[in-house]
C-alpha cells in the first residue's frame, strides 16, 4: 500500500521534473530540478534518467540502481545492475542472476530468471533463454510475465500490429500472432523487415532483396542489397554491395521516390527524410552531411546538418558544425528558439526546452531564456577552487579541461593540466581522421591533496571502437607537488614486489577476476598508474594490458595498513592527505 499511495503523490508531480548535474568533489551527481532551475531533489545521485509519464524515475546509487517517484521515495530500492525505462506498466532489471520483469510497484512478476528480455510491445516482451547447446531460443512473455509464447524459435521480431516475424529454422520462417498461431510460414534462406504487410526476403542465400506480402506473393522482385521495413507506404533500400553506400526510397510497387544516390537515408516521421552525402566519397566511414526531404522525394535544403532528430508536431532539432537549434518542417531553422553553440539535440519537456549539447546539460524557457546548466567552479575550499574550462576547435575534437585557482604554482600546474587534457592545436575546419572527448573529475580532495582525473575517448571513424585514456594527477595544493607513485614509499623499499604480490594475491580470487587474459599479469612497473582514495591505493591497468578491452581499466584497492612498513610517513606524499 505504502508504494502505490507514493506512486500516487508522484504522478501529479514528477512530469515537471528534470535530470541536472552538479561537478562537486567525489564526481558528478545527479538530482532533479523544477522549471525554474531550482533543486527539489538534491544532487545525490550517481545517474539519473527522466521521469516517466508513469511518475517514475531511474537513478543510481552506490553502482546499484533503482526506481524513485518525485518525492525522492525509492519505489525500487538500488539493487539492480541496471533497470529499463517502463513500457506498457513493466520494467526489465538485470542483476547478477539475469533478467527479469517488473511492475510498477517493483514487483518482480516472472517466475524465472531469463538469458534476454526486451521492453513490451503490444503486450508481448520480447525474450530468450539458453537451450542445451547454449544457443538462444526466443519467445514472449505476456505483462504478467508468463510465457504465452514458449522459447522456441531461432529468432523473433517484436509484435508489429498484432504479428510477430519469427525464424523456425534455416529456410522456415514464419508470422504468429499475440497467442503463437502460425498465420504463414515462408520457405527462403532470409525473410525479415516486416511493416504495414511485406517483408523483406531473398530468394538465395547472399541473394539480392525484395518484398513478399504476408501471403507470400511477390510483390517487388529482388534487386536490393538490404530493405528495411515499410512505414506509412514507403520503405528505405540499399542497392550498393560495398562500402560506398547508395540509399534510396521505394513505394509499395518498388518504384523509386528519392533515387538510391545517398551514403544515408533516415526517417523523421511525420512524411520527412534526412538524406545524406558522403563528406568524402572515398572515405564514407567520415559521416555524412544531410539535407531534408519530404515524402514525395522533394529536397527542400541544401545539404547543411550533420544531424536531424526525428520531427514532432513539425519541429525538429539539428546541428551543424558550430551550433544546434530547432528546424521546421520546410528545414528552415526557427528563429524564437535556442540556438546553442555546439553539437547535440535540443528537446521539448513538457513546460521546459531541454538541451543534451557537447555532453552537457542546459535548461532554457519557452521563450529561450537559459534556467540551467552545470556549474563551471567547484571548491574546495575558500582559498582553492577547481574551474572547467571548454576547447572546442573542431567539430569532432571537444574537451573539458580543469585549471586550478589559488593553488602553488599556479601557472605551471595550469600548463601541465592542459597538456595532460588534450589542448593542443587542432585545425578548426578540417576533416578529422578520428573523434576525440575528454573530460575530467575531481574524484578526491583532502587536507591538502587533491586527487585530479582526466579522462579522453579518441575514436576512429569507422573503427569498431574508440580507445580510451585515463589519467590521475596527484598535487599538492600548498606546495604545487604534483608526486608519484615511488614518492609513498620509503627510498629503497621493496614497494613494487609488495605491491606486485599483493595484487598476485588478488587476482587468485578466480571467480572475481576470471576476465582477465591467463598468465598476463607480471606485476607492476615501477611507474604504474594509480591513485590515491579513500578506501586506500589503487593500481589500475591500460585497456588489453591484462584483460580485454570490454573489461577497461582493471583496478586492485590495496588498504594503507597493508602497506605499513614501506609507506614514507614523514614524506610530503604521505602528509598531503594523512
Amino acid at each position: 500500500m505504502e508504494n502505490w499511495v507514493g506512486l500516487l503523490l508522484s504522478l501529479s508531480r514528477s512530469v515537471y521534473l528534470f535530470p541536472a548535474t552538479v561537478k562537486q568533489i567525489g564526481g558528478t551527481r545527479w538530482g532533479f530540478i523544477d522549471k525554474d532551475g531550482k533543486f527539489i531533489l538534491p544532487p545525490t545521485y550517481e545517474s539519473a534518467q527522466d521521469f516517466q509519464e508513469n511518475g517514475l524515475a531511474i537513478v543510481r546509487v552506490d553502482e546499484e540502481t533503482g526506481v524513485i517517484n518525485s518525492d525522492g521515495y525509492f519505489i525500487v530500492k538500488p539493487k539492480y545492475d541496471s533497470i529499463q525505462g517502463f513500457s506498457e506498466g513493466r520494467s526489465v532489471v538485470i542483476d547478477e542472476q539475469g533478467f527479469k520483469v517488473i511492475d510498477e510497484s517493483g514487483k518482480v512478476i516472472t517466475g524465472k530468471v531469463y538469458s534476454f528480455i526486451d521492453d513490451y510491445r503490444e503486450g508481448r516482451a520480447l525474450s530468450a533463454d539458453t537451450d542445451k547447446s547454449s544457443n538462444y531460443v526466443y519467445g514472449f512473455l505476456n505483462r504478467w510475465g508468463k510465457e504465452v509464447i514458449p522459447m522456441e524459435y531461432v529468432h523473433a521480431d517484436h509484435f508489429v500490429d498484432g504479428k510477430s516475424l519469427v525464424k523456425m529454422k534455416d529456410y522456415k520462417y514464419a508470422l504468429i500472432n499475440l497467442t503463437g498461431k502460425v498465420l504463414k510460414e515462408y520457405r527462403y534462406p532470409f525473410v525479415g523487415a516486416y511493416g504495414e504487410g511485406l517483408l523483406a526476403f531473398r530468394k538465395v542465400t547472399d541473394g539480392k532483396v525484395g518484398y513478399i506480402d504476408e501471403q507470400g506473393k511477390i510483390i517487388i522482385e529482388p534487386q536490393f542489397s538490404d530493405g528495411q521495413p515499410f512505414n506509412d507506404g514507403h520503405a528505405i533500400v540499399n542497392t550498393s554491395d560495398n562500402l560506398e553506400a547508395n540509399y534510396g526510397l521505394i513505394d509499395r510497387q518498388g518504384g523509386y521516390i528519392i533515387k538510391p544516390n545517398y551514403s544515408s537515408l533516415l526517417n523523421l516521421d511525420e512524411g520527412r527524410y534526412a538524406v545524406g552525402k558522403a563528406i568524402d566519397p572515398k572515405r564514407p566511414y567520415l559521416g555524412s552531411k544531410y539535407a531534408i526531404a519530404d515524402s514525395k522525394g522533394h529536397i527542400l535544403t541544401g545539404f547543411l546538418y550533420n544531424g536531424v532528430t526525428n520531427f514532432q508536431n513539425g519541429i525538429a532539432s539539428a546541428y551543424d558544425d558550430n551550433f544546434t537549434f530547432f528546424i521546421d518542417k520546410r528545414g528552415k531553422r526557427m528563429e524564437h528558439l535556442p540556438k546553442i553553440d555546439g553539437s547535440g539535440t535540443l528537446t521539448f519537456e513538457k513546460n521546459i526546452i531541454k538541451g543534451e549539447i557537447n555532453f552537457r546539460i542546459l535548461y532554457f524557457d519557452k521563450k529561450g531564456q537559459l534556467v540551467w546548466k552545470q556549474n563551471s567552479v567547484i571548491p574546495l575550499s575558500k582559498q582553492y577552487a577547481v574551474t572547467e574550462h571548454k576547447y572546442r576547435p573542431n567539430k569532432d575534437y571537444l574537451v573539458y579541461y580543469p585549471q586550478l585557482k589559488g593553488v602553488a604554482q599556479q601557472a605551471k600546474i595550469n600548463d601541465l593540466l592542459k597538456e595532460l587534457s588534450g589542448i593542443k592545436e587542432i585545425p578548426p575546419h578540417t576533416q578529422l581522421e578520428s573523434n576525440y572527448m575528454g573530460d575530467f573529475e575531481v574524484p578526491f580532495f583532502q587536507k591538502q591533496l587533491l586527487v585530479l582525473l582526466i579522462e579522453g575517448y579518441d575514436f576512429p571513424f569507422g573503427a569498431a571502437h574508440g580507445m580510451p585514456v585515463r589519467k590521475y594527477v596527484h598535487i599538492d595544493v600548498k606546495t604545487g607537488d604534483i608526486y608519484q607513485l615511488k614518492e609513498l614509499f620509503i627510498q629503497e623499499s621493496p614497494f613494487v614486489k609488495l605491491i606486485s604480490d599483493i595484487i598476485g594475491e588478488q587476482i587468485k580470487d578466480i571467480e572475481k577476476y576470471s576476465y582477465l587474459f591467463p598468465d598476463a599479469y607480471k606485476g607492476i612497473e615501477p611507474d604504474q598508474p594509480f591513485f590515491i582514495s579513500d578506501e586506500g591505493l589503487n593500481i589500475f591497468f591500460t585497456p588489453y594490458e591484462i584483460a580485454p578491452y570490454a573489461a577497461g581499466f582493471p583496478t586492485f584497492t590495496i588498504p594503507f595498513d597493508q602497506l605499513n612498513g614501506i609507506i614514507n610517513t614523514e614524506g610530503g606524499f604521505w602528509k598531503s592527505f594523512h
